[in-house]
């Protein structure tokens, strides 16, 4: 029955070839748009399919709308055997949602609506589930339907703001952390960074915020221990929308100390690095407000020659595996537009992005950063692409995990999108086979046998490549932006020109 109305609504319709593969694509597109992506899965199996992608959307605090049916309601919650039938189908996105709900009366549907879109506007993105009984579907509608206007954002406390801006006039070497709460309010953060003389680290969400040639920036480098060391000689952190995760440093605690925290979600001021002021606000007028208080700098002189010189430390110390990818990644950042998002997945590649791909501009490097499924970016990079059409968009994408999502090459195709993807291939799950044998661990089920990728994709309808050096790659990631279907372009570990 949603189809009946579907059909006459306007909106378009995307069909993937799974419901996960639906969740990733709302989540691209939501990634892009900052509008939440809307997807319309099964009762059951599709609810449980999807329940993945809503996971990874609750972890990266992406807005995603998951309306699905649900058994009748004369049979809800009875274990009768019914088709797909879960016993309390809620409780199985609940606590990877802002809020799951079923609409009881189809005056419950518009009503669970607009909460959902008022949880977006003015609150911690994450998805929302809304399960409509078959029998509530095919009611009539008798009563109006009409939008509501949004609730604003959270702004700072003048008093929070007065006594945070006191600490950062008192420090002597504070350090600024940003992540993807901040992405928007990359001028306050700019002008703020100058005016202390503090370091700036990004999260992966929040490349791009500063220039990697800004004399203060540190990039996506807080894994690094020259990093972490910088932190631990801070006297003041100023953590701004970022839940400072164990993904984004890999270490059991970082070496903070005194912190101020900004972020829309009052939970972050006290969870896992407690903040001696926090403040719950957007992210750009807590920023602009602590400007308009400040006095001048703080950290000594010379700290751009320190903060180059720490870089150049972390580059010396790149290991060999990574300076290929470093080497294939340079290559894409010259063959591709500053403004193309890339959707990149989990592969040991990307990894190596995360911290030294050199974004030039905020949302144009995504990750599946919390939650870490794979064959997120396949899927994900459709949905930005439906998002946007006129943006370039790239995949990075290994070769275990585009097996995970391999099915939505056939709606890529379908799509007829100019997609490329970059397919690296190290014949088997390669970060954890390189971690059982630094823990001399057998390496069990880390090398399957691969598909001819290249076969594989031609199949599906889209065009494939294996180039043989570093201009042919740059040549096929040119020519895959203007194509008339996705590409594939596989580069193996073991090229001979990396």
């Amino acid at each position: 029955d949603i189809y009946k109305g579907l059909g006459r609504s306007g909106i378009r319709h995307v069909l993937a070839r799974h419901e996960q593969g639906a969740g990733f694509m709302a989540d691209g597109y939501a990634r892009e748009t900052v509008r939440p992506g809307v997807v319309v899965p099964i009762t059951g199996p599709g609810v449980t399919n999807a329940a993945t992608a809503i996971g990874q959307a609750w972890s990266d605090s992406v807005p995603m709308l998951v309306l699905s049916s649900e058994n009748p309601t004369k049979d809800l919650g009875l274990g009768r055997g019914r088709l797909h039938e879960i016993m309390n189908q809620e409780a199985v996105t609940q606590p990877m949602c802002a809020f799951s709900a079923t609409a009881r009366r189809p005056e419950d549907v518009p009503e669970l609506i607009h909460r959902a879109f008022a949880t977006f506007a003015a609150q911690r993105p994450r998805p929302v589930h809304i399960s409509i009984p078959l029998d509530v579907l095919a009611a009539p509608a008798r009563f109006p339907i009409e939008a509501r206007p949004a609730p604003s954002r959270p702004q700072p406390d003048e008093a929070a703001l007065a006594r945070a801006a006191k600490l950062l006039d008192a420090a002597e070497r504070p350090l600024i952390i940003a992540g993807g709460g901040a992405v928007g309010a990359e001028e306050p953060l700019r002008a703020l960074a100058e005016r202390l003389g503090a370091p700036v680290i990004l999260t992966i969400a929040a490349k791009g915020m500063l220039p990697e040639t800004h004399p203060l920036c540190l990039g996506s480098t807080l894994p690094d221990p020259n990093t972490q060391r910088l932190l631990e000689m801070s006297d003041l952190v100023l953590a701004v929308g970022t839940e400072l995760s164990e993904t984004e440093s890999w270490v059991e605690a970082l070496p903070i100390g005194r912190m101020i925290r900004i972020d829309i979600d009052e939970r972050q001021l006290t969870n896992g690095y407690p903040a001696e002021e926090g403040i719950v606000s957007d992210a750009a007028p807590a920023l602009e407000g602590l400007l308009e208080r400040l006095g001048g700098g703080n950290w000594p002189g010379g700290l751009a020659e320190k903060v180059a010189a720490l870089r150049s430390t972390i580059a010396a110390g790149t290991r060999p595996l990574r300076r290929k990818h470093l080497t294939l990644l340079e290559t894409v950042r010259e063959a591709v537009p500053d403004e193309t998002a890339i959707m990149t997945d989990m592969t040991q590649i990307a990894y190596s992005g995360n911290q030294r791909y050199p974004s030039a501009l905020p949302r144009t490097w995504h990750h599946p950063n919390g939650f870490g499924t794979l064959g997120w970016a396949l899927p994900a990079a459709i949905g930005a692409k439906l998002a946007r059409p006129e943006l370039p968009v790239l995949t990075v994408i290994g070769d275990a995990g585009i097996l995970f999502s391999v099915q939505e090459l056939s709606t890529a195709a379908n799509l007829k999108l100019p997609l490329p993807i970059l397919l690296w291939n190290n014949d088997g799950l390669g970060q954890i086979r390189d971690d059982m044998i630094e823990r001399n661990m057998p390496e069990i089920g880390v090398t399957p046998e691969n598909p001819d990728y290249q076969m594989l994709a031609t199949a599906f309808g889209c065009r494939a490549v294996r180039p043989g050096s570093l201009r042919e790659v740059a040549d096929a990631l040119r020519a895959a932006l203007h194509a008339d279907r996705p590409t594939l372009i596989e580069v193996r570990q073991d090229a001979g020109f990396l």
